[in-house]
């Protein structure tokens, strides 16, 4: 019997040990709650010293974990398989997500620094009371250029970006709603048109565009323009503010004929735990010398309305990047078009990328 008593000893290690392991890896995965916070947000979005000074601050440690688009977040969030106590989606995004019940209500009594956010980011269509979410960065899309390498040109339009001088010159951002946002706008089209002889328009003009098109790229976007690989590229505002601080060439402008006016907002996902140190973390970063710091660290723009006093003068007088209310009124923001209108719009850009090969 000892050799039987022996094997059942050891599978009874095995198990604890087992155990263990997964208790130590939900513990990682933000399982355990009260002492974890686990944040899922786009990558490069956050300054790192704000995460260690929250987790000195609070006691909690702080789980950070990337996405690259909205859909595989909200994907990933639906399925449930992981616990993430706090998001930061745009704001179509949200809209999904409130009508699919993924996120949770927002205890705005727990949030003292809310009164910092400019009033003109609050209450906005997709979260018209902020019942679920609350502001983090916002921005716009456009044209980033170099003057220099295209002969002095400078642009005011989508339909210069056309012009066949820029052959083999231009970067675009891997971004379906963008793009086709793109070509609808050149047509003077609204960023939510559904409707499909204006889709189809927006990409047969988008086909003509492909000899300009260098390449369709995500982050690398960045370190190509700096580095002068291409001389042109359609982005969004902060990521050229970052390119812009590392080559000094370079300028960008919000096209005429409109663009997309978008906001990221922090929201705590149905899949919490750590439901109160969500909201020490929002109240955290909503501190304005915090909002300040990760707005000059991340280069898109605050909707902290105190925060602007802490920030250099060159960043919050840049009207590139702190447009007045008279132009971003004329912006569009996202509209939640529902999954089989996103999944076509979807099928449109994998076909003009197809059409590039």
């Amino acid at each position: 019997m000892r050799p039987l008593i022996q094997m059942f000893t050891v599978v009874v290690v095995i198990a604890l040990a087992l155990m263990y392991g997964a208790s130590a890896l939900n513990s990682s995965e933000g399982f355990t709650g009260g002492n974890t916070l686990t944040i899922y947000n786009w990558g490069d979005y956050i300054d790192p010293e704000l995460i260690a000074e929250f987790e000195k601050e609070s006691g909690m440690k702080v789980v950070y974990q990337t996405f690259d688009s909205n859909e595989a977040m909200m994907t990933k969030i639906e399925q449930g398989g992981t616990t993430f106590d706090l998001s930061v989606p745009s704001e179509y995004a949200i809209s999904k997500m409130k009508e699919e019940n993924l996120l949770l209500p927002i205890d705005k009594s727990k949030l003292p620094n809310l009164k910092f956010i400019n009033p003109r980011f609050l209450h906005l269509s997709f979260d018209p009371d902020n019942a679920y979410s609350i502001p983090y960065f916002w921005g716009t899309v456009g044209i980033i250029y170099n003057s220099d390498m295209l002969g002095g040109k400078k642009f005011t339009s989508w339909d210069e970006l056309w012009d066949p001088s820029l052959h083999n010159q231009i970067l675009l951002v891997d971004g379906a709603r963008e793009i086709i946002g793109m070509g609808l706008n050149s047509l003077h089209y609204s960023l939510n048109d559904t409707d499909e002889t204006h889709l189809q328009q927006a990409k047969n003009k988008l086909n003509l565009l492909t000899g300009n098109v260098k390449a369709i790229v995500g982050d690398e976007i960045k370190m190509l323009l700096a580095n002068e690989e291409a001389a042109v590229g359609v982005v969004w505002s902060g990521d050229a503010a970052e390119i812009m601080d590392e080559n000094d060439k370079l300028d960008y402008v919000v096209p005429k004929e409109g663009s997309n006016l978008w906001f990221d907002n922090m929201v705590i996902p149905k899949t919490a735990r750590n439901i109160e140190g969500a909201h020490q973390f929002i109240n955290f970063m909503l501190d304005p010398k915090h909002a300040a710091q990760n707005a000059e660290y991340v280069g898109y723009s605050t909707p902290n309305e105190k925060a602007m006093e802490y920030l250099p003068e060159e960043i919050a007088q840049d009207k590139r990047f702190y447009p007045d209310p008279e132009l971003t009124e004329k912006l569009e923001v996202y509209k939640n078009l529902g999954k089989r209108m996103l999944s076509h719009y979807n099928e449109l850009f994998l076909e003009f990328k197809m059409h590039r090969k």
